[in-house]
């Protein structure tokens, strides 16, 4: 065991430790020299803590995959895996495809799934460890070069029981593909490391220096400054059922500062019988979200997913394209019968047409987990490309973050790639954490909330619910269905008023006060020692450098 600058390194697979999974799998061990061809020069080191790790060259190849299950594997050291602590699984993967016919021929890219699986009790229990969609060779010349696209492998998990034994399995290509595995780790997470140095991010990134000035006034007058409002959104679905609910009202109104609705407005509720339209039910929960001050944020119009579209359409589009084009991001029920030519784009620019105002995003899920190879950070760039290629106005990125133990740093490096490459803003549009128990999904509520809150891209966050009862996933509520809340729930009310500026104190020889406060709305009061106060309204927005609230003007 060795120990990293933050968290334990309890697994380093050996590269001559690995035994090959599959009748006709054969390994073989190889070192990579050339400095261009390890995958620091493709996509840069992998990180642990902040700190990047250099690629060592070192990898062992298995060829002679027969089927999905083929692979490689190596045991983990008895006791090495503790339960209720998240692990994170780190590396490099690569694949070759030996004589595809077309296989990257004219610069088209062919993804094959890799999948690190951890077998608990001589695989009795298969635990998911993370994936990642590994590009074949692009051209004939860099296949028949050698060259390997290296991906790094981002994965997690955590075990509710103390494992007997346990394995690592690398696997997922179908025959005929070879796979590459470099500097395998499993390491213990840190959370608390990590938030305090989101801590220090946040600051920089959502907090400004103010100075309340009062020209003229004698040292030693009381100040107050206290935050109204938050320029970061924090929101919540909500539908007609919940908002009968006293409890659920409540923490709604206490705690959540927008509204999405949760199906009133997508198009199989709209419209489920051709010609009917019914916007009564989100005309209902507009009305109240008014009469509580929560403004809305608009969600899926289409839902590309067959089990979600109405049966009309299902019935226009068995006999009429035309009818359906005319009638109208892992669902492709429109794009299989309308074709790639492209009903997404056309979605977007029929929107844009009808609301020139309304920032339109696109929204999948899995892009932040590490756990899904065709939802990767990359994959749904590209998906963005092609969309604004075809005319698409993507205004925005959403992400829907429906996610099982979560690990910072790889939200963190989804986040970094599709800001990087799109330099559009970023939303969490469904958040929710799923975990059984409380304490847990406390601290895993927490460790996506500071990432997003701490990054420069991400401009909002809404829940996808937060009460048990009403909820998708019932194992992610932040208030029980009695009206208590639990721990999630009070970690979430913890976060908002930690991210909440309330400052006090006196005016200095200069008559100025200084505070650092968060981006949002302000009401500052100024008490002379005769009695007499000044009040005055403002925001801080963001900026470099520090905000003067002259109180005289």
């Amino acid at each position: 065991m060795s120990i990293d600058l933050q968290g334990d390194v309890v697994f380093e697979v050996d590269a001559i430790g690995w035994a090959p999974s599959g009748a006709r799998t054969a390994l073989s061990l190889h070192h990579e020299l050339d400095p261009a061809r390890l995958p620091a020069a493709n996509k840069g080191a992998a990180t642990v803590g902040g700190h990047e790790r250099t690629p060592s060259g070192r990898y062992v190849l298995a060829t002679g995959l027969a089927d999905e299950e083929d692979g490689l594997c190596q045991a983990i050291t008895p006791g090495a895996l503790k339960p209720r602590v998240t692990y994170r699984v780190a590396g490099w993967i690569s694949v070759s495809v030996a004589a595809a016919p077309g296989a990257g021929v004219g610069g088209t890219t062919t993804y094959h799934p890799v999948h690190v699986s951890i077998r608990v009790d001589d695989g009795r229990c298969v635990i998911d460890g993370g994936a990642v969609a590994c590009s074949a060779a692009a051209s004939e010349s860099e296949a028949a070069g050698g060259g390997s696209r290296w991906a790094e492998i981002k994965g997690a998990f955590r075990l509710k029981e103390s494992p007997r034994s346990a394995a690592v399995h690398v696997h997922g290509v179908p025959a005929g593909v070879d796979v590459k595995v470099m500097d395998l780790r499993i390491i213990a997470t840190d959370p608390k490391a990590r938030f305090s140095y989101l801590k220090d991010k946040t600051d920089k990134v959502r907090k400004r220096d103010v100075v309340v000035n009062v020209g003229g006034a004698p040292a030693g007058a009381s100040v107050r400054v206290v935050q109204l409002d938050s320029a970061f959104p924090i929101g919540s679905c909500i539908n007609g059922t919940v908002i009968q609910d006293p409890a659920f009202v409540d923490f709604f109104t206490n705690h959540m500062d927008w509204a999405v609705f949760e199906n009133e407005l997508k198009w199989y509720w709209t419209e489920a019988q051709r010609g009917q339209l019914n916007y009564a039910d989100a005309d209902r929960l507009l009305d109240f979200c008014d009469r509580a001050g929560k403004p809305v944020r608009g969600h899926c119009i289409f839902w590309a997913v067959d089990g979600d579209v109405q049966q009309w359409i299902k019935d226009i589009a068995a006999y009429d394209r035309d009818q359906l084009m005319a009638a109208m991001l892992h669902g492709r029920f429109f794009r299989d019968r309308l074709g790639d030519d492209d009903v997404a784009a056309l979605m977007f620019r029929e929107a844009a047409r009808l609301d020139p105002g309304a920032a339109l995003f696109v929204n999948d899920y899995n892009v932040e987990c590490g756990n899904d190879p065709s939802a990767t950070p990359e994959r749904y760039v590209e998906l963005i490309r092609y969309l604004q290629w075809r005319g698409a106005q993507v205004g925005g990125v959403g992400l829907q973050g429906h996610v099982t133990h979560p690990v910072g740093e790889i939200i963190c490096d989804a986040l970094d790639a599709l800001s990087a490459a799109t330099d559009l803003p970023i939303w969490f549009t469904e958040l929710d954490v799923g975990e059984p128990d409380d304490a847990l999904r406390a601290d895993d509520l927490e460790a996506v909330m500071r990432e997003a809150y701490a990054h420069p891209a991400v401009q909002g966050v809404v829940l996808w619910g937060f009460m048990q009862g009403y909820m998708w996933r019932q194992d992610a509520a932040l208030v029980n269905s009695d009206g208590t809340v639990n721990d999630a729930g009070q970690r979430f009310i913890d976060l908002r008023r930690e991210w909440t500026s309330d400052a006090r104190g006196r005016l200095d020889a200069d008559g100025q006060f200084k505070f650092r406060g968060f981006h949002g709305n302000y009401v500052a009061q100024v008490t002379m020692p005769t009695g007499t106060k000044m009040l005055k309204a403002f925001s801080v927005d963001k900026g470099d450098t520090p905000l003067v609230l002259d109180m005289d003007n």
